[in-house]
């Protein structure tokens, strides 16, 4: 059992609160997500959790995590000297010949487990079944897991749902994964930063993902209409305010010197009117605030973005796809007409994305197309040293536009003017997003374009991109993504690319 008392957690910074008075039990071997927008502390509360002083170099902290049983964390990314060890070093110290079982119920082999490779070179779903394994061996009574869907393919996916939901350990995860979230969560925490990061609301929901997403939209919708009603009440009134005010300031000014009674009445009447704003003004204190719903991402993609619906925008074949000496594929063909959505999927290391950077080589020469490429690894596309603001004023009309369409996507002042590789991923994505916007782009290629987002932003990007008028070329092991956007699927399998 894990009981968070009052938590309270502060960013030395700016002196916002990513929490305030965070109350909540997490009972033995319930599952319990953690949601909320990119930048928005759930890696924060994860690591307080886990170990208070791993978070106290940039923020204040108060409040108390009691955990009855052991707890392991996964951090959401490995740092480069881990990556960089062989899995024997990464695995050294663990009791692996004691936990032969759990390394079969993990399917995985002892020929990764004992071997001299390195873990950069494993697949994401590789990756995270040693990471697993080896926070397992430890005997933990509580999993706080970050991410723990990043970077594994839709089988892996699978495994991982099924291990999760099989698990009879306490876990407090944060995902970006519907599909993990819908069907794992038994409970939620939402975290929230309102009016531009500068408030915080948490709101604990015992229940279900599906079951919060519809408690949640009912009750923006009735905050949303009992605010608006406020609102469009205390218009009509300040309206007929108005006109009483400026009748009585007209007949002031008209009143003849020689009627001071009628001057004094007037006076008197003039005090009332504006006793009378006074009162509603101090009513309008009152009112029930607008929700500050989480801002849509990219739904600015003009609307007259098209590509006309015979135009070929791709006709690829290629004998051999390689990475170096391999041969990840082999006679691909691919031809996209018009603006279709196409998403390529399979498991990781078939080449999808060695594919799509090659199909970047070849459109990005095209002038009768306007292509934008969002690669996996944003630094390829993201100068790492380079504001928001310097990056993208090459590409926008006028930098005043930017800063608006930055604040939209939820960037503070500060954050525009913050090295882009300071930032959370998905504050990356939205850059790269918005510089495609700027682009006016009409054809988008995009490397798991819903990765970095939130479960409650990743709607809107799907939306989003359905609604682009342009043609999309995508890998993804998204599937709603997939769902929901896309028109075709390809899957890269056995060294071949084939429509499903």
């Amino acid at each position: 059992m894990l009981q968070l008392k009052n938590i309270n957690i502060k960013l030395k910074k700016n002196g916002n609160f990513l929490f305030e008075n965070l109350n909540y039990t997490l009972q033995r071997g319930v599952k319990c997500a953690v949601i909320g927008e990119e930048g928005d502390g759930k890696s924060t509360l994860l690591k307080f959790i886990y170990d208070p002083q791993s978070v106290s170099e940039y923020c204040e902290v108060s409040g108390q995590a009691i955990k009855d049983g052991a707890s392991a964390y996964l951090p959401q990314f490995l740092d480069g000297k881990e990556l960089n060890k062989t899995v024997m070093e990464y695995l050294d110290g663990v009791a692996v010949y004691e936990n032969m079982r759990l390394l079969k119920n993990m399917k995985l082999s002892q020929d990764i487990v004992f071997s001299e490779q390195k873990l950069n070179t494993l697949s994401g779903g590789e990756r995270i079944k040693l990471r697993l394994f080896k926070l397992l061996c430890k005997n933990p009574d509580i999993l706080l897991l970050d991410e723990p869907s990043n970077d594994i393919d839709y089988s892996s996916l699978i495994w991982l749902k099924d291990f999760l939901k099989n698990c009879k350990l306490s876990v407090l995860f944060v995902s970006h994964d519907r599909l993990l979230l819908e069907d794992i969560a038994e409970n939620v925490i939402h975290v929230e930063q309102l009016i531009k990061k500068t408030r915080s609301k948490v709101t604990v929901f015992q229940g279900g993902y599906s079951d919060y997403l519809s408690y949640s939209e009912s009750n923006l919708n009735r905050q949303t209409q009992i605010a608006l009603k406020q609102r469009e009440e205390y218009d009509k009134r300040y309206k007929r305010w108005q006109q009483i005010y400026e009748r009585v300031n007209h007949e002031q000014k008209s009143i003849s010197r020689n009627d001071p009674h009628g001057g004094r009445l007037l006076k008197k009447k003039m005090k009332s009117v504006i006793s009378q704003k006074e009162r509603f003004e101090k009513d309008k204190e009152n009112f029930i605030e607008i929700p500050d719903r989480e801002n849509a991402i990219i739904t600015f993609f003009p609307y007259d973005i098209t590509v006309p619906n015979g135009k070929i925008v791709l006709d690829f074949k290629e004998d051999k796809l390689n990475a170096g000496e391999k041969i990840l594929a082999e006679n691909i063909e691919l031809k996209v007409v018009g603006n279709a959505k196409i998403a390529i999927i399979g498991e990781n290391g078939t080449g999808k994305t060695t594919l799509l950077k090659r199909i970047w080589q070849v459109l990005k020469k095209r002038n009768d197309i306007k292509c934008s490429y969002m690669p996996q690894e944003y630094s390829e596309a993201i100068d790492f040293n380079a504001t928001p603001l310097e990056y993208l004023s090459p590409f926008g009309e006028n930098i005043s536009l930017i800063r608006q369409y930055l604040g939209n996507l939820n960037f503070k002042a500060d954050e525009m003017i913050s090295k882009t590789g300071n930032l959370s991923g998905g504050q990356q994505a939205k850059i790269i997003y918005l510089k495609m916007v700027l682009d006016k782009s009409n054809v988008l290629l995009l490397d798991e374009p819903t990765r970095n987002f939130s479960p409650t932003s990743a709607p809107v990007v799907c939306n989003a991109l359905k609604n682009f008028g342009g043609a999309i070329i995508s890998v993804s092991h998204d599937l709603k993504y997939v769902e929901e956007v896309c028109d075709k699927v390809y899957i890269l399998k056995d060294k071949r690319l084939t429509e499903l």
